[in-house]
């Protein structure tokens, strides 16, 4: 027997049953495609405030609609469009008539997509810390009142006696110290001599296997950063835009010789795989460690530490090496350039209509319409992309057709990037490495 819409699809146990309701609503598509409509009028705020044609009447209207969502609606438009974030600005449109022209206008559809999730990230760590919180007062409060209640001691899952030396508790310390104080002031001693600022104040035998768990995700962290670095590397040396180094007497391939393969490359995106799952060794051992301790952490670590800082010493010379020797080829990519610049121009097409008076989401339709096209002619014929002389030939586009020689200069096309670079240079790297500047000149040399 068919049940209703709710109960004839898969529901997850964890929003149905499990998760809070913060939590559950922080996830959904309520939050998800309203918070998409909060951004699109963050930007046109944003875009009326620096002195575009945007009216209050245009505001005001969005700001009435934000959770006004006719899921059938654009439900329907994403059938029709197979695209989710122009279907939702169509449906967000079609209850602001008023400010359906702007709806959207300069952004990407990562400019809904990945604000949101960062939004839903930033609130969901809002709803789960206080939580943490909790649960280490709860913690702490259990301790405190339980703090002197002898109980055995477990290593390997084997009991210690009570009268021997307790594991972690500096027992045998204490024996021949007169204080806690000088206990406390012996591991400080040792702690500076050994060159730390600080000490664990708490541990078993060992110290947490956490800590192995973070080191480790750190540098797995790094080899995912190696492996998109080098992969991009890799994808661009095959357009011919870019080059890792390549010596004068080194061979591409033995069978055929024109190949300059980027074999360095290719190196750090198969180590930096090997030290990307490395992590998972470090997440068993700190989640299956026994009460104080058992030993089957031992074997592990060590391959899993080891292997670990040695990858990640073998990716880090053999990155340095190949950011030493890139080379560019601004001819190549000039080339490139000119053959996908139609295309790239429709977007400030669009942004040149909607300052001629024109509607956002109909130059939109227009240009997808005359690229399709266009894009026809290049891939089914082999032609030439003649987008621009379609929009030409196009009334539609009369108010702009004197701007077209100008829309089309490809160092408009830049945005902020250069100063983007220079900016985040000076404020997020060279702070970093103030620590390591005696350390920056030396050079690199990888063995094949």
């Amino acid at each position: 027997m068919a049940g209703d819409s709710v109960h004839a699809v898969y529901r997850s146990p964890l929003t149905s049953r499990y998760a809070s309701p913060e939590m559950a609503f922080n996830f959904s598509e309520d939050k998800k495609f309203s918070t998409w409509r909060k951004l699109w009028l963050f930007l046109a705020k944003s875009e009326k405030t620096l002195g575009l044609e945007i009216t209050d009447e245009q505001i005001q209207e969005m700001e009435a609609n934000l959770k006004n969502i006719d899921y059938s609606l654009a439900a329907a438009e994403e059938k029709k469009r197979r695209h989710d974030v122009m279907a939702h600005v169509h449906t967000f449109g079609v209850c602001c008539p008023k400010a359906a022209p702007i709806i959207h206008l300069g952004a990407t559809s990562c400019y809904v997509g990945d604000n949101t999730d960062l939004i839903v990230i930033r609130d969901a760590f809002n709803i789960l810390l206080p939580k943490l919180a909790r649960c280490i007062e709860r913690l702490s409060d259990f301790a405190e009142k339980n703090k002197s209640i002898p109980t055995l001691g477990y290593t390997h899952f084997q009991s210690i006696c009570l009268n021997y030396l307790t594991i972690g508790t500096a027992m045998c310390i204490k024996i021949f110290c007169n204080s806690d104080a000088e206990v406390e002031q012996l591991d400080q001693l040792v702690t500076e001599m050994a060159g730390f600022k600080s000490h664990y104040i708490v541990t078993g035998q060992t110290y947490s296997r956490k800590v192995d768990l973070d080191c480790l995700s750190a540098l797995s962290s790094l080899g995912a950063s190696v492996h998109k670095i080098c992969t991009d590397i890799r994808l661009l040396a095959n357009q011919k835009e870019i080059e890792e180094p390549f010596e004068k007497d080194q061979i591409g391939s033995s069978a055929m010789p024109y190949k300059r393969n980027p074999m360095r490359s290719e190196r750090c995106c198969s180590l930096a795989r090997h030290l990307m799952v490395l992590v998972g060794d470090a997440q068993q051992t700190a989640a299956t460690q026994w009460l104080e301790r058992t030993l089957d952490d031992s074997a592990n670590r060590r391959i899993s530490l080891a292997e670990a800082f040695l990858t990640a010493d073998i990716l880090l010379s053999t990155l340095q090496n190949v950011s030493e020797g890139l080379v560019v080829y601004p001819k190549v990519i000039d080339r490139h350039i000119r053959q996908e610049l139609p295309f790239m121009a429709s977007e400030n097409i669009i942004m040149a209509m909607v300052k001629a008076g024109g509607n956002r989401q109909e130059c939109h339709e227009k240009i997808r319409v005359l690229s399709q096209e266009s894009g026809a002619v290049v891939k089914e014929q082999g032609g030439d992309n003649d987008l621009v002389d379609r929009i030409r030939k196009c009334e539609y586009f009369a108010p702009i057709h004197n701007q077209l020689d100008v829309i089309l200069d490809a160092s408009t096309f830049v945005g902020r990037a250069p100063q983007q670079v220079s900016k985040f240079i000076k404020e997020e790297v060279e702070p970093v490495l103030i620590p390591f500047k005696s350390d920056l000149s030396s050079k690199s040399s990888i063995d094949v």
